[in-house]
């Protein structure tokens, strides 16, 4: 359950990959709160939530939320430290995406190419987190000489969370993330980003546990 902001204006130019929105890149989220008053605490926590700068579209199964990366990490993770802050167990499934053929219009053979942006910063919570995560570069042919290769672009993602603190283990299809949540959902944006330098068609999965009673010997390392 979620809310709809209003579009934000934005100048279109010739080459998609500078803007946000005509490259495709956004996310979709889907919030559960474990809680008989459920829907009153979504409706609640999401009205406060900043949306300047993003395309909000609701759904019934998920939520839209389109515009530059480190607005959408900004508002995953205000949304997350909100719904943290009910301490009630919540649940976070967000779907990255960037640069999808069936949303990019351009003329250029194979596609618009890579997106070039940097990494935007991890914000700090105070609120532990575990998740699953899994990055799926999808290049069907090399660009500017860099031939396709998944596994070597998954491998320097996962490097990279190693460097963020936040990798914690390999698991059967998913790459298993602890630490801050606000760093959780820097880890996965990063590796996104890192891989969209070199592949157009990048999509990333997370899904986030938070106060899971199972948590709270973690919670209160973060906390100290």
């Amino acid at each position: 359950m979620m809310l709809t902001s209003t579009t934000p204006d934005s100048t279109r130019t010739t080459d998609p990959t500078t803007d946000p929105l005509t490259f495709g890149v956004g996310v979709r989220v889907t919030a559960a709160v474990m809680a008989d008053d459920y829907a009153a605490i979504l409706t609640r926590v999401l009205a406060d939530v900043d949306t300047t700068g993003l395309v909000v579209e609701t759904g019934d199964v998920s939520t839209y939320v389109g515009g530059a990366e480190a607005d959408l990490l900004r508002h995953l993770t205000d949304l997350a430290e909100a719904l943290a802050t009910t301490e009630h167990h919540v649940t976070l499934t967000v779907h990255l995406s960037r640069g999808c053929p069936g949303e990019v219009v351009c003329d250029l053979p194979g596609g618009a190419g890579p997106r070039a942006g940097d990494v935007p910063s991890p914000r700090p919570t105070g609120r532990w987190a575990a998740a699953e995560w899994a990055l799926y570069p999808l290049a069907d042919q090399g660009t500017s000489g860099v031939e396709p290769d998944h596994m070597r672009d998954i491998y320097a993602a996962i490097d990279h969370a190693r460097e963020l603190g936040t990798f914690r283990g390999s698991e059967h299809f998913v790459t298993r993330l602890e630490g801050d949540v606000g760093d959780v959902l820097a880890t996965a944006v990063a590796g996104w980003v890192l891989v969209g330098r070199s592949v157009q068609h990048v999509t990333s999965h997370l899904t986030i546990s938070l106060n899971s009673p199972s948590h709270a010997a973690h919670e209160i390392e973060v906390t100290r």
